[in-house]
């Protein structure tokens, strides 16, 4: 009888730890601009910036917050780079007007990389790295 209940009670707990780790789905991270971009129709200035998605599936929504205020919310592609990003960084193409448009979103400690949906081909990518 004692042991039904340990067997019971440590089953409950299991099941209470895996549906806690599947229950939070949102991510986060950090975005530091070093140069005004283009997002979806919007533009972002140089700064710090916060970067939630969520999502099932490699498609995911992108929430990019200054402070506790939403500047940009847009669809993008998770994809797992093959080695860890050592720092967070980003990766933008330039327009012919000269306009930069976001292309990545590279999060610092993790695999994790997070595709920009894209209206136009780019002509010329590049990457940046924050600096810490």
């Amino acid at each position: 009888m004692k042991l039904s209940r340990i067997s019971v009670a440590i089953f409950g707990a299991a099941l209470l730890c895996v549906s806690g780790a599947f229950a939070g789905s949102t991510n986060k991270g950090s975005l530091n601009l070093t140069e005004k971009v283009n997002v979806d129709g919007k533009t972002l200035d140089a700064g710090n910036y916060k970067v939630e998605w969520n999502g099932d599936g490699p498609n995911v929504q992108v929430t990019v917050l200054r402070g506790k205020q939403t500047v940009a919310t847009f669809p993008a592609q998770v994809t797992e780079g093959t080695t860890q990003n050592p720092d967070n960084a980003y990766g933008a193409v330039q327009g012919p007007d000269g306009s930069r448009s976001l292309t990545a979103i590279y999060i610092g400690g993790k695999h994790t990389v997070l595709q920009v949906a894209q209206n136009a081909s780019s002509t010329q990518q590049s990457s940046n790295q924050d600096s810490k």
